[in-house]
């Protein structure tokens, strides 16, 4: 809710100053220091003031910083941006929003947070001369915030709260513990909350975590994996293999996480082709037949070796969290999150809602939240004109208005099935998963026009009945359904686990095909041939009625 409060809060101070003062810049580098002393907690930040959107700093001339008149606007985009925006812990208590002991305005050529030392005295020296010219989006904020705290000793994390500031933000974080070395951390974006000095368990965690989540990631390794086990079934077989490969890793991994591994240019490149070449050497060997446990544990440590300097790659910029404990931090690896844009537009509509604006002011959407809310207004047609259409194709094909609401009665199961795999999935019904219930309209309706297709067969060749008829189609058309699902169904897996960038685009349209498939495939079976049998009363009813209206025609009312 944090994340909503700080967004809700700069959304009103636009709104209130009228309009957004700059665009956002591209690439921002903000500078963090923090040392515990006694009972207080000392933040410096250095952050341009460009990336303080919304505060309209006085200007002079052709764009110069009206030093004169700048302290409150500094002061005031320092609290916002800053005071507001950092989230510091001692242990797992929040600590209360701080102090906001001293602002001031730097060159962008001033290198005094090059230490703690310097660049506090920087902020409590003098300022800038007022006759300074320097134009405004070149010009650095610099701030000293004070949190009260129970012990310097304790256990600090800090949520930095800045990736707001610019589109690729940059976070360079230096902590001071007492009486230890400085320990410096660099991320980019929301790195999350970073424990500056965690516990063995707590780096262990975040570790295996990394590594799981990077075995899902790397499509190499899985298929590394996936041909190292398939000949073998013996659990001691495997056992042997595995234990192999995770040695060999793990002696890699830890000599290139303390700087013993090569630092060329080219070393990457040669990793990565040695780790295909071993997975083609696996599956060759798979196909050949020429595996054997005594062979194949050897080939596998000597891969395994290959595939730790690939993992090492992964581990650069996450070992700055280890702490001090970075071995059993690499040795958790081996082992080895939000609201949506929608809640995000619910939020601020109801906080507009709330503020009581003005009538001059008119608040509105762009990019995203307003491509967002024009594909909710049309959803519902698009779905409605994907079933009309489907309709009248099915109703020229078997001329009849009957038959096609048959068909059509398998895709409600479709719908709920995927509605229900995305709630399951903690995902939205964004576009993308409007698109993948569209595509079910047309996967899952084959099953009805097997069994329905069929069925009309068996009528008018046969002359069966029709509860005949609708159970030999089941029979026999059990197995192309159950294949042509399956197809499907398989098609939709690496969409909806699958993992990297633009994973997170793909994976509501997996959802709701693996969704929708399995749950109509089970329902379909038995609905479809009870729907067509009481289709087929409904219209014999009408037929008959159709037929006795003809036989005994109404006397016309003026006949004597």
């Amino acid at each position: 809710m944090m994340r909503f409060s700080t967004a809700i809060s700069g959304l009103l101070l636009a709104l209130s100053w009228g309009a957004a003062a700059h665009d956002i810049p591209n690439d921002v580098t903000v500078q963090m220091f923090l040392k515990p002393a006694g009972d207080k907690l000392d933040v410096l930040v250095r952050v341009p003031v460009k990336s303080m959107r919304d505060t309209d700093f006085p200007k002079l001339g052709p764009g110069y910083l009206d030093l004169t008149r700048a302290d409150q606007y500094l002061q005031d985009a320092a609290t916002v941006w800053l005071a507001r925006a950092i989230e510091v812990y001692e242990g797992d208590s929040r600590l209360p929003e701080p102090r906001l002991l001293a602002v001031r305005a730097s060159l962008e050529s001033d290198k005094s947070f090059a230490s703690f030392e310097a660049a506090r005295a920087n902020i409590t020296g003098s300022r800038l001369p007022e006759s300074t010219q320097v134009p405004w989006d070149q010009t650095m904020l610099d701030a000293w915030l004070e949190y009260p705290i129970h012990s310097d000793r304790s256990e600090f994390s800090i949520r930095p709260g800045v990736e707001r500031l610019g589109l690729r933000v940059v976070t360079v974080l230096r902590f001071l513990p007492p009486g230890g070395a400085i320990r410096a951390f660099e991320f980019e974006g929301d790195p999350g909350v970073i424990r500056l000095d965690p516990r063995w368990y707590q780096a262990s965690l975040r570790f295996v975590q990394a590594g799981f989540l990077h075995i899902l990631d790397g499509t190499d390794h899985l298929l590394f994996l996936l041909c190292l086990v398939i000949p073998f079934r013996q659990f001691r077989q495997l056992l042997l293999i595995v234990t192999s490969f995770t040695v060999a890793h793990s002696l890699t991994l830890i000599a290139s996480a303390y700087g013993l591994g090569p630092d060329a240019l080219w070393f990457p490149r040669l990793i990565e082709t040695l780790i295909a070449m071993s997975i083609l050497y696996m599956a060759l060997e798979n196909i050949v037949g020429a595996s054997s446990v005594s062979r194949r544990w050897i080939v596998t440590f000597a891969f395994g070796l290959v595939h730790g300097f690939g993992f090492s790659f992964a581990l650069r910029q996450t070992l700055q969290f280890a702490g001090t404990h970075l071995l059993t931090s690499l040795l958790s690896f081996n082992l080895g999150v939000g609201y949506s844009l929608g809640d995000a537009l619910e939020a601020i509509d109801k906080v507009i809602a709330n503020a009581k604006l003005p009538a001059s002011v008119i608040a509105g959407y762009q990019g995203t939240a307003a491509a967002y809310q024009a594909s909710q207004a049309n959803e519902g047609i698009l779905i409605l004109a994907a079933l009309v259409t489907v309709y009248i194709v099915l109703g020229v094909l078997y001329e009849s208005f009957i038959h096609p609401l048959t068909i059509l009665s398998t895709l409600p199961s479709a719908g709920v099935g995927a509605l229900l795999a995305l709630r399951l999935s903690g995902l939205d019904l964004d576009i993308v998963g409007i698109i993948g219930i569209i595509l079910l309209i047309g996967i899952v309706q084959k099953n009805g026009i097997m069994m329905v297709d069929f069925a009309l067969e068996l009528e008018r060749k046969e002359h069966k009945e029709t509860t005949e008829a609708i159970y030999q189609a089941a029979l026999l058309r059990f197995r192309p359904i159950l294949m042509t699902t399956l197809a499907a169904l398989l098609s939709g897996i690496p969409l909806a686990f699958g993992t990297g960038i633009g994973s997170e685009l793909r994976k509501p349209l997996g959802v709701a095909m693996v969704g929708g498939l399995l749950f109509s495939q089970v329902l379909t079976l038995y609905t479809t041939p009870v729907i067509y049998i009481f289709f087929d009363r409904v219209a014999a009813r009408f037929s008959r009625r159709r037929r006795e209206a003809a036989q005994n025609p109404q006397p016309e009312g003026g006949a004597a």
